[in-house]
């Protein structure tokens, strides 16, 4: 196995059905650098040319990569920047809020999606942030800063789908709980855990159908607000469906799974984008063990008491247990 793969091991299935590898794009949230700053320490360890689209986003065009999109997460001051870029007048006062709301809001570090055996090459852009001073979730009593892993599936039919979110659904608690994640993130609405009376449904019976799949998700997930967020792998399907739910247009439609979970610790020595991608790892094994997939289901629903309903934390527990004896973790 080559360096890169032993850094980012690759999961059972690493291609899609035409062979091709999957990609990975990452999404990274935190504060403590500027826009300008942001750019640099990109350019830095990465190369590429820059291109200012307004005061509040620039992009990085990286050869054998493609386009970073680099932005102050903050939707109205991006809309001010825009419609001021437009009218050729950027105001010295957007520039000034830009600088000032680094200090609360998050920069966001689009990457694009580079094929799955490629994602060490991303490992540099890491440390130029950290010595540039960049700031993760820890450091932020208010905002809830992480990374985000959207990773390709290997084959867009029902069965899978309905795999990948078995295998999440029985981890989620588990999940939060063993990558400590942040309480900041934990009471924030954005990465809401699939509720139980989804879960319930998602682990009895068998397979349903594409057409079930999408009720089932939409009538009781109707928000992008999810620690795994189907909404842009199911408007990739029926982009129609979807905005009949829920009219959003910060959904973007594609063929990967939005896992926004794991925390981002970019000031810490040594964290790494391999730790979100470690912890994605374990959610695709998990799909791929389909007779550990109904053992773990019927335990889950086998679990279940009247009126209390199932133990979250006997759950935990439970799937701690299971997890070490196939030693998955």
């Amino acid at each position: 196995m080559n360096r890169v793969a032993q850094h980012f091991p690759l999961p059972p299935i690493p291609e899609k059905e035409n062979g091709e590898l999957r990609r990975v794009g990452f999404e990274l949230e935190f504060t403590g650098l500027d826009l300008d700053q942001t750019v640099a320490a990109l350019e830095s360890s990465l190369g590429g040319s820059a291109e200012a689209t307004s005061a509040a986003e620039q992009r990085l065009c990286v050869d054998g990569l493609g386009t970073f999109n680099i932005e102050l997460d903050w939707g109205y001051l991006k809309q001010v920047a825009e419609k001021n870029a437009k009218n050729g007048d950027a105001g010295d006062w957007v520039e000034l809020l830009s600088q000032a709301a680094s200090l609360l809001v998050p920069m966001e570090v689009v990457c694009p999606p580079i094929p799955i055996s490629r994602l060490q090459q991303l490992e540099p852009m890491i440390e130029a942030l950290r010595k540039a001073g960049a700031i993760g979730t820890r450091n932020s009593p208010v905002a809830a800063y992480g990374v985000h892993v959207n990773t390709e599936i290997p084959r867009l039919d029902a069965p899978t789908l309905f795999a990948y979110l078995r295998a999440f659904g029985l981890l989620q608690w588990w999940l939060v709980k063993d990558m400590q994640v942040d309480m900041a993130r934990r009471i924030s609405p954005y990465i809401d855990l699939y509720p139980q009376s989804y879960l319930e449904r998602l682990l009895s019976g068998s397979a349903p159908t594409l057409d079930q799949l999408f009720a089932d998700y939409l009538e009781l997930n109707p928000t992008r607000n999810r620690a795994l967020d189907m909404l842009p792998m199911l408007a990739h399907i029926d982009r129609e469906r979807v905005r009949r739910a829920l009219d959003d247009p910060r959904i973007k439609a594609r063929p990967a799974f939005h896992y926004r979970l794991p925390d981002c610790h970019i000031e810490q020595a040594g964290w790494s984008l391999r730790d979100a991608w470690n912890n994605w790892l374990l959610i695709e094994r998990l799909a791929h063990l389909p007779e550990a997939l109904d053992e773990l289901a019927g335990a889950f629903l086998d679990s279940g008491r009247p009126i209390i309903g199932i133990s979250r934390s006997a759950w935990v527990e439970q799937m701690d247990r299971w997890l070490k004896e196939r030693k998955l973790v």
